[in-house]
C-alpha cells in the first residue's frame, strides 16, 4: 500500500504543514513531523473530511446570505416590523423542522433525537438520519480506530456508539419476517386446537450419554452405528408410552453443533438436560441450559449414570443450582431424575416427568388447516435427491401437497416416518422424512404448504432474488496470500462459501470458523448448500471475493474450468477440523502446505461387471486428462466423495495399463470397494512435496 508525506498533503490540501498536523492529531493520527508517511486510505479520508467542511461552509454562507436577502425583501413588502419578524422566523422554523424531520424520527421527551437502524448502514446514510455533515461522523469513526469514507458501510454496534457520541439514540429495529410478505401463516382459532404429543429435545454435554439415553427410551440401538460416538446429525423419534406419544429430537453434544443445539431448542416443548453423575455440569451443559432458557421451554434433569463409582447426586445438584435449575428436592422448581441408560433404570421416571409436563403445558394445534413446519435436517441423497426431515407444528401434511422452503420448492412425492415406513399424511408434533424437494433446504427453514405450484416457484424466486441483491463484488482472495493481504490492510473480511454432503457438516464448519475471528479479520460465512461445487458457487464466489470449502464434496469439470478462469480458491477436505486448522494457519501466517494436490483427470463410469471372485470393475470413459494406475482416485456420485482410495487394477482390454489417456475407455477396480454404478465419475489425483511453497 502507498503511502505520502504530511507536507505533499499539505501542499494538495493548499495549507501550512503545521496547520495540517494540528488537523491531523485532532483526528487521533500519530504524526511526528511533516516528513512523517500516512497511508493513502488515511490521506483519502482526510481529503474527504476537509472536502465536505468546505462545502458546509460555502452552503452556510449561501444560507446567511439568502436569510438577509430574505430579511431585507420582507422589510421592503412588509406593512409592518412585526410583520416582518413572523415572515422571517417562519421561514428559519420550518427549515429548522426540515432538518429535524429529515435526521431523526421523533424525539424522546428532551433526551436527545431517536433514529432506527435496520442492519448494516452507510456513513453518509446515517450522517444524514442524523441530520449533520459526513465529515463529523467520518471523524467520530476516525476515533473509534474505525477507517471508513461516507460510502462505507459500518455495522449497527459502531453506528450505535457513534450517534451517542453525537447526542443520539438507536433503535435497531428487528429485520421483517420474510414469510409475513407472503401471508403463509395465521392464527388458528381456539376452538379449533387439539391436544398434540409433546415435542422433547435431548441436550448436554458430549459423552455425558444423550444418545444412550435415547436408547435405551426407544430399544433401539443407535450408537454403535455413529462415527466417533459423536451424534452427526439431528434425529426425530416418536415413541409411545401408554396409549400417549412422545416425539424425541436428538442434538449433538459437540462444541461444533452449537446452531444446532439452538435449533433444537426453539422447536421443542421440553428439554431433558442429561447431566453426567461422575463428570457433572460442563459448559456445553451451560449452553444448553441458556438455549433452552432464551426459548422459554421448562427443562427436566436427567442425571445420568448413577450407576458409575464415581457419582455424587447432591454435586450435580449444587452444581445446578449454581446455574440457575434448582432442584425441587432442594426447594426449586427443576424436576431431577436419576437413571442409568445402561442398566435402563429410572427410564419409566423420567418418561413419567415427560407426560405430567406436557400435561400441564396443555399443548394443542389445529390438524384440519394447510401444513406448517420446521425442517430439522436435510441433505442431498445419492439416490433420492434432496431429502428432508421436518417436524410438522400446525396441519396436517399429506403426499401430494405443494410446499415452499427457503428457496426450495416442490411437491411432496413420498414421506417416511421414524421407522422408515412409508406414510401418507403427518399431523402436528410428528416427524416425517419427505420427497420431492427442488434443492437442499436450510435446517431451522420453515416449511409451508401453498395452493400451487406457481405460488411455490415465484416465492422460492423472489427468495432468491433476495439473497442476490444482498452479495457485494470485491477483489480475488486466496489463502495462500490471505495473511500479506490482511497485514497492508487490504483484507479486514473473509468470506467463505461452505459446500458439505449433509446440512449437519455445514453448522459443524460455520461455529467453528466463525471463532477464528481475530482482530484483523472477520469469518463470514456467506453461503452454505449441501451437495457438489457447481459453477454457480464459483460464481459467486468470484462476485463476493469468498473462497470456497468443500467438505467430502468434489467441483465438476465446469466449476474446475470456472475457478481456474475466475482465479477462485477452491478447497476440498475429509475431515472437518483440517479445514479449520488450514484458515487459522492462514489467519496468523503460518499457511505454508508442503503437499499439494494435483488433479490428474477424470473418467465417467458406464458399465459395471461383477467378476467370480464377487469384485466390482467399472467400464470407464475418460472425460479429460488420464486415469494412472499408480494414482489415489475419488470415487464421485452427484459430486460428492463416496469412496478416496487407491487404484486396484486398470486394464486395457485384457492388458494392464499405467495409464489410460482423454478419450480412450478402460476397466478399473478400486481397492476395497466395490459399490459403483453407471454415472458414477472418477477423479485421479497424486498428492506432491513442494519445496518453498
Amino acid at each position: 500500500m502507498t503511502k505520502i508525506r504530511v507536507y505533499e498533503l499539505a501542499k494538495e490540501l493548499k495549507m501550512s504543514s503545521k496547520e495540517l498536523m494540528e488537523k491531523i492529531e485532532d483526528l487521533n493520527i500519530v504524526v511526528v513531523s511533516h516528513m512523517s508517511s500516512i497511508e493513502t486510505e488515511e490521506a483519502d479520508l482526510i481529503k474527504e473530511l476537509f472536502a465536505e467542511e468546505e462545502n458546509e461552509i460555502v452552503k452556510d454562507e449561501l444560507v446567511n446570505k439568502e436569510e438577509v436577502e430574505v430579511e431585507e425583501e420582507v422589510k421592503k413588502t412588509s406593512k409592518s416590523n412585526k410583520n416582518n419578524k413572523d415572515v422571517f422566523n417562519n421561514k428559519n422554523n420550518n427549515k429548522n423542522k426540515s432538518i429535524i424531520e429529515d435526521g431523526a424520527k421523533k424525539i424522546d421527551e428532551g433526551d436527545g433525537f431517536i433514529i432506527d437502524i435496520d442492519g448494516d448502514i452507510l456513513v453518509r446514510d446515517l450522517a444524514d438520519k442524523m441530520g449533520i455533515n459526513s465529515s463529523q461522523v467520518i471523524s467520530k469513526l476516525i476515533g473509534l480506530g474505525v477507517m471508513a469514507t461516507q460510502n462505507q458501510s459500518i455495522d449497527p454496534e459502531v453506528a450505535t456508539i457513534v450517534a451517542e457520541e453525537l447526542g443520539f439514540k438507536v433503535n435497531i429495529l428487528t429485520p421483517k419476517v420474510e414469510e409475513d410478505e407472503f401471508d403463509l401463516d395465521f392464527e388458528d382459532n381456539p376452538k379449533d386446537l387439539q391436544a398434540r404429543p409433546p415435542v422433547v429435545t435431548v441436550m448436554g454435554h458430549v459423552d455425558h450419554g444423550k444418545t444412550s439415553l435415547l436408547d435405551a427410551i426407544r430399544h433401539t440401538s443407535v450408537t454403535k452405528g455413529e462415527a466417533g460416538g459423536i451424534t452427526q446429525h439431528i434425529g426425530a423419534s416418536t415413541v409411545n408410552i401408554n396409549g400417549k406419544k412422545i416425539v424425541f429430537l436428538d442434538t449433538p453434544g459437540h462444541e461444533a453443533f452449537t446452531a444446532m443445539r439452538a435449533r433444537g431448542a426453539q422447536v421443542t416443548d421440553i428439554s431433558i438436560l442429561v447431566v453426567a453423575a461422575d463428570d457433572g455440569v460442563m459448559p456445553q451443559t451451560v449452553e444448553a441450559i441458556a438455549h433452552s432458557k432464551a426459548a422459554g421451554v421448562p427443562i427436566i434433569v436427567a442425571i445420568n449414570k448413577i450407576d458409575k463409582p464415581g457419582a455424587d447426586l447432591d454435586r450435580i445438584k449444587q452444581e445446578l443450582s449454581e446455574n440457575g435449575l434448582v432442584p425441587e428436592d432442594w426447594g426449586g422448581d427443576t424436576i431431577t431424575v436419576p437413571v442409568s441408560a445402561k442398566q435402563r433404570t429410572g427410564i419409566e421416571d423420567i418418561l413419567e416427568m415427560i407426560l405430567l409436563v406436557a400435561e400441564m403445558q396443555e399443548l394443542k394445534a389445529n390438524p384440519n388447516r394447510a401444513a406448517v413446519g420446521t425442517i430439522i435436517e436435510a441433505q442431498l441423497d445419492k439416490g433420492r435427491g434432496p431429502v428432508a426431515s421436518v417436524l410438522i407444528q400446525k396441519g396436517t401434511l399429506k403426499v401430494g401437497d405443494m410446499v415452499v422452503t427457503g428457496t426450495a420448492s416442490g411437491r411432496i412425492r413420498a414421506m417416511f416416518d421414524d421407522k422408515g415406513k412409508k406414510v401418507k399424511k403427518a399431523t402436528p408434533s410428528i416427524p416425517v422424512l419427505i420427497l420431492g424437494l427442488s434443492e437442499v433446504p436450510n435446517s431451522g427453514d420453515l416449511l409451508y404448504v401453498v395452493e400451487d405450484e406457481k405460488r411455490a416457484r415465484n416465492i422460492a424466486d423472489a427468495r432468491k432474488d433476495q439473497i442476490r441483491e444482498q452479495l457485494k463484488v470485491t477483489h480475488k482472495v486466496s489463502l495462500d496470500d490471505l495473511f500479506e493481504r490482511i497485514k497492508q490492510g487490504e483484507i479486514k473480511d473473509l468470506n467463505i462459501i461452505i459446500k458439505a454432503d449433509g446440512r449437519g457438516s455445514i453448522e459443524a464448519l460455520q461455529q467453528s470458523l466463525q471463532k477464528l475471528d481475530t482482530e484483523e479479520v472477520r469469518i463470514n460465512i456467506i453461503h452454505g448448500g449441501a451437495g457438489g461445487i457447481t459453477e454457480s458457487d464459483i460464481m459467486l464466489a468470484s462476485a463476493s471475493n469468498a473462497i470456497v470449502i468443500g467438505f467430502n464434496v468434489r467441483p465438476n469439470l465446469n466449476a474446475i474450468e470456472v475457478a481456474k478462469k475466475e482465479e477462485v480458491d477452491v478447497r476440498t477436505y475429509r475431515v472437518i477440523y483440517e479445514a479449520i486448522e488450514d484458515i487459522q494457519a492462514a489467519v496468523k501466517g503460518m499457511h505454508a502446505p508442503k503437499i499439494v494436490e494435483e488433479i490428474l483427470g477424470r473418467a465417467q463410469i458406464r458399465q459395471t461387471f461383477r467378476l467370480p471372485n464377487g469384485n466390482s470393475i467399472g467400464g470407464i470413459y475418460v472425460l479429460s486428462g488420464k486415469i494412472a494406475r499408480n494414482a489415489k482416485v475419488r470415487l464421485l456420485r452427484n459430486d460428492v466423495v463416496i469412496f478416496d482410495g487407491d487404484v486396484a487394477s486398470l486394464k486395457r482390454f485384457k492388458d494392464d495399463a499405467k495409464e489410460v489417456l482423454t478419450g480412450y475407455e478402460a476397466g478399473i477396480g478400486l481397492e476395497n470397494y466395490n459399490d459403483l454404478k453407471e454415472g458414477d465419475t472418477l477423479e485421479a489425483y497424486i498428492l506432491k512435496e513442494v519445496e518453498n511453497y
